[in-house]
């Protein structure tokens, strides 16, 4: 019998993971927010989590940009998770994810509040075409601050767009060239100005703008406390969990399902 309502809750989710671009890998990229080394690591954790939850689905992983923190953790970074509808379900993550803890790094042991944004957009193919003009991109070389091995390689050859109309800020280390930075940033560039568009199309601006608001106080979808008490909730569905350690690392299932189920019903209002 539980074998029959796995197949049938899997059926629904294809149901509703129905969009153009469900079906195609996804490029994520995450921010700290302000609040230093508290929030470059609260970033980092994301990362991780991130990666073990790729790792849970069968889906494949690859950092293509890491900026290590100034005393740890990370500025910013970017990966792509390759897999059947990994961006139909990584998609529920776009927005602003809030932490509140006792820092680690608080010698006086205070609580401290955290911010990090997560941005999530499909990979698209060569077919699809997204009109950039280059006079509108800004080109620079740097070297890449990268974990060696760890995360990406450590290079001369790192390169960051700036897309001047959209604000967009994309890079590449993770290739042994130049050329071939500047050629996987391009596309990641590509991805993020279509799904800009696609937003846009869709008139969902509003919900575009909520995951692209100032990092900070009130524009969370997601809260994670583990001080005072222990609690993931997040404010879009009202979903939550007491059961805090799993969802860190990486067992993002029922919040994912819990929204994917929650916009569908949206739609069909």
């Amino acid at each position: 019998m539980a074998e029959i309502e796995i197949k049938v809750e899997n059926l629904e989710f294809k149901r509703i993971l129905g969009e153009a671009d469900d079906r195609s890998n996804a490029i994520v990229s995450i921010n700290a927010g302000a609040g230093g080394t508290e929030a470059q690591d609260w970033a980092e954790i994301l990362l991780r989590m991130y990666l073990r939850y790729a790792e849970r689905s069968g889906f494949k992983s690859e950092i293509v940009e890491y900026q290590e923190g100034d005393e740890a953790g990370l500025k910013s970074t970017t990966f792509l998770v390759e897999g059947d509808y990994a961006f139909g379900y990584l998609k529920a993550e776009s927005g602003v994810h809030r932490l509140v803890r006792i820092s680690p790094f608080d010698s006086n042991k205070r609580r401290h509040t955290s911010f990090a944004s997560v941005f999530v957009s499909p990979q698209i193919d060569d077919s699809i075409e997204v009109d950039i003009d280059e006079k509108d991109l800004r080109i620079d070389t740097y070297r890449a601050s990268g974990a060696g091995g760890q995360h990406v390689n450590k290079t001369d050859s790192a390169i960051r767009i700036t897309h001047a109309p959209s604000g967009v800020v994309v890079s590449c280390q993770n290739e042994r060239s130049q050329r071939q930075n500047k050629e996987t940033a391009m596309k990641i560039l590509r991805a993020r100005l279509y799904e800009l568009e696609r937003e846009k199309q869709r008139e969902k601006l509003d919900e575009l703008n909520s995951t692209k608001k100032e990092i900070g106080w009130g524009s969370q979808i997601r809260s994670y406390v583990l001080h005072p008490y222990r609690m993931i909730k997040d404010h879009r569905t009202d979903f939550e969990t007491g059961n805090v350690d799993p969802v860190l690392d990486g067992d993002l299932t029922e919040f994912i399902k819990s929204y994917l189920l929650y916009s569908s019903d949206q739609k069909t209002s």
